[in-house]
């Protein structure tokens, strides 16, 4: 017999954004704007305490759940933006895609019910499909003025007894779209009375434009559920040190978990990595030990990425686009392209420019295209926007 993996594994589409990456291959011209990565390195402190961690010998296992001291700093960090988190609570994964995976591994069972906001990150609808779980998908609405929406009554609605887990990504990767205090207050109330687990994927929140939650002194960061929930709330809530520390490639996230959590994701995290690796944990301290001021300045940078490439978009003929809120991405829509894959494409072959397909966030993607602004040279984004103009006759 022909050996083969699971019927829904050989099912599951492969990555577009990949696709089209793919297709740019060897272009000495392209603008590549279609990963949801920063083009600047790591800063030297973070990455000179992992080669002196590597140096001093510390190349062994470690602790399933992380560093006792980067549990304690990260604990430390949340409660700087969030109320008090425990150690206890923290549990260091090998990426935030691992924190996900892992985290849904604890609470999904085959044939559990998964509602999921989207466009969304595709990640986190074919992990919940991986486990066995039924995904139901709940559209955020879309307005020229008013910009992405979500209907939260609608939502609600769809959230019952049934409903084991609720995805949100927010802010939102492609989007730019975030939740209010106020609209996660109605989500965690439901959610409690339906028994229902909120996996919140907040990775972003740093990366936001608005003005900082009442919780977070003054530092910018997005409403997070943690601004409201108890310890014993049925909510796991991922971060990643990837987008705001500029640590994309090291592989490094967290959770923060219930504390009767704690020890099954500790069991998950043998059978999955084991731990992650001592240096990489070694990096992520010296990110939160120095990199406060580092992340204000990478938001500012970001702001001002933001602000260069939304009005040139906004300014352009045949462009639906709304200013986003928070992550890193202009998500838009050109009249009458309606492939996103396809356009993506031609985008590289005729224009040197790399953008992702919308399609590759689902279904309710189709017909946009993302575009990650986050550049170290703004002035790229602005000769990415006139190759585009090109493209489409302007």
């Amino acid at each position: 017999m022909t050996p083969t993996s699971r019927a829904l594994i050989d099912q599951l589409p492969g990555s577009k954004i990949r696709e089209v990456a793919d297709s740019g291959i060897g272009r000495a011209d392209l603008l590549p704007f279609w990963f949801g990565e920063s083009d600047e390195v790591t800063p030297e402190p973070i990455r000179r305490a992992a080669t002196d961690s590597i140096q001093a010998g510390e190349t062994f296992y470690s602790a399933n759940l992380g560093l006792p001291e980067l549990r304690e700093a990260i604990a430390a960090y949340m409660s700087m933006l969030h109320r008090p988190v425990t150690a206890d609570r923290i549990a260091v994964c090998s990426g935030g895609v691992n924190a996900l995976m892992i985290g849904l591994q604890a609470v999904v069972d085959s044939g559990d019910e998964v509602i999921a906001v989207v466009p969304l990150w595709p990640n986190l609808t074919a992990q919940a499909s991986i486990l066995g779980g039924r995904v139901k998908r709940i559209s955020l609405g879309f307005d020229a003025d008013a910009g992405w929406m979500l209907d939260v009554p609608t939502l609600l609605e769809q959230i019952g007894p049934q409903t084991r887990v609720l995805l949100l990504n927010a802010p939102n990767n492609p989007t730019g779209w975030t939740l209010s205090a106020d609209q996660q207050q109605q989500i965690l109330a439901h959610c409690r009375l339906t028994g229902t687990w909120i996996v919140a994927d907040e990775v972003y929140e740093r990366v936001f434009f608005g003005a900082p939650a009442a919780t977070c002194a003054g530092r910018a960061a997005a409403p997070s559920f943690l601004d409201l929930a108890t310890p014993d709330d049925r909510l796991i809530v991922v971060h990643s040190f990837s987008k705001s520390f500029l640590m994309t490639g090291w592989r490094l996230g967290w959770m923060v978990v219930p504390p009767r959590l704690a020890s099954a994701i500790g069991k998950l995290i043998e059978f999955n990595t084991s731990c992650s690796p001592v240096f990489v944990q070694r990096a992520g301290l010296a990110a939160l030990r120095t990199g406060e001021p580092m992340v204000a300045e990478v938001v500012d940078k970001l702001r001002q990425c933001r602000d260069t490439l939304l009005p040139l978009l906004q300014a352009t003929p045949k462009v639906r686009v709304a200013i986003p809120q928070g992550g890193m991405y202009a998500f838009f829509q050109v009249e009458g392209e309606t492939d996103s894959l396809a356009f993506a494409k031609r985008l590289v072959r005729e224009a040197g420019l790399g953008l992702a397909p919308g399609a590759a966030f689902g279904d309710e993607g189709e017909g946009w295209l993302r575009w990650c602004f986050a550049s170290r040279e703004p002035a790229r984004l602005a000769d990415g926007v006139a190759r585009l103009r090109r493209a489409i006759g302007l």
